[in-house]
């Protein structure tokens, strides 16, 4: 985890959006937006490991894929401060000027099985990065793609072995050795737990934090799960309908929600501590990207809204010691 008395920045997102032009009708005239991610702005230090959580379909993974430049913002700034370059706006660089930075900003997926190519072996698929970031002896190539496997639980052995032949954890470890063979600043990890088995993601998020402390690294960990976002990040922002609603530290957001939508996000969590009072339930579907309700979006599912959250979107406004949060009668100080 970071020491908070030192702080370099390694990323900063300001105001990021990605809309959608909706289409329909006999002439396939645009029906309308989908704001997919709508404003969001964000800070991640070095050798942090920063949490976006939310319902699937907040935002998260769009944010996740605009900073690796799989897709490009419909407007919004990322700036990528390189130990050695400096300062990089990622935005406006052409795809060229950006495959230098590839090796630096890698990510970790969601399905292990889909993620790795079936026809390719090991060695090929975790030496790809390596291939594609520049020039190299292949015996070099060898001896790193050995490294990096062990350091990640896998017997070098396996890398004349095909993706069939491994389970959704040894897959994943694959996944993750691919990622950081390169040694990259920066590691995207978009719910890389969710599809393995409750025993197996233990073992994955491990081996996740054993070599943030190995590498050095920084990461920005997407997912649904409150609980995996506690053990694996120290700051933490939460996500609806595309805007951020919440952020600060994680313990102080876990033992002090601000917005009614993280108090249900919380409620979800199984509790050991039956003496613990549960939050407020969510209740209702997340509303519609395409079609937003007036005001606060998470009015119609929120059970302290007021005529003032119909009418008006609050801010996000500072609550003390990082904390921040978008609501007319924040929990935090209405004590709700």
């Amino acid at each position: 985890m970071m020491d908070p008395t030192k702080k370099e920045l390694l990323l900063e997102v300001n105001d990021l959006c990605m809309h959608y032009s909706v289409q329909g009708g006999f002439f396939d005239k645009s029906k309308g937006l989908v704001k997919a991610v709508d404003g969001v702005s964000f800070k991640l230090y070095k050798g942090s490991a920063f949490g976006l959580v939310g319902e699937s379909g907040c935002g998260k993974t769009t944010t996740g894929r605009l900073i690796m430049k799989v897709m490009k913002p419909t407007s919004g700034s990322i700036t990528f401060y390189d130990n050695k370059l400096g300062p990089i706006e990622l935005v406006p660089i052409s795809n060229k000027k950006m495959r230098p930075l590839r090796k630096k900003i890698q990510m970790v997926f969601q399905d292990p099985y889909s993620s790795l190519d079936p026809r390719m072996t090991i060695q090929q698929i975790v030496g790809e990065p390596l291939r594609a970031g520049g020039r190299g002896e292949l015996h070099e190539y060898k001896n790193k793609i050995a490294d990096i496997l062990q350091k990640s639980g896998l017997s070098p052995d396996y890398m004349d072995r095909y993706p069939h032949a491994f389970s959704g954890g040894q897959r994943q470890r694959i996944g993750i050795a691919r990622a950081l063979v390169t040694q990259p600043q920066l590691v995207i990890a978009d719910e890389p737990v969710s599809a393995l088995d409750v025993s197996v993601q233990a073992q994955i998020l491990n081996l996740l934090k054993e070599l943030q402390q190995v590498f050095d690294l920084t990461y920005l960990f997407i997912a649904h799960d409150l609980s995996v976002i506690r053990y694996m990040c120290d700051t933490l922002a939460v996500m609806y309908v595309g805007r951020i609603v919440e952020i600060g530290r994680s313990e102080d957001i876990f033992h002090h929600p601000a917005h009614p939508y993280t108090e249900g996000l919380l409620s979800i969590i199984p509790r050991t501590n039956t003496r613990t009072k549960p939050g407020k339930m969510l209740k209702g579907a997340i509303a519609d990207a395409s079609n937003l309700p007036s005001g606060c979006y998470f009015h119609p599912r929120c059970p302290h809204a007021q005529d003032i959250c119909k009418n008006e979107y609050p801010p996000l406004r500072d609550l003390g010691n990082e904390h921040q949060t978008a609501c007319h009668f924040d929990l935090k100080l209405k004590g709700i």
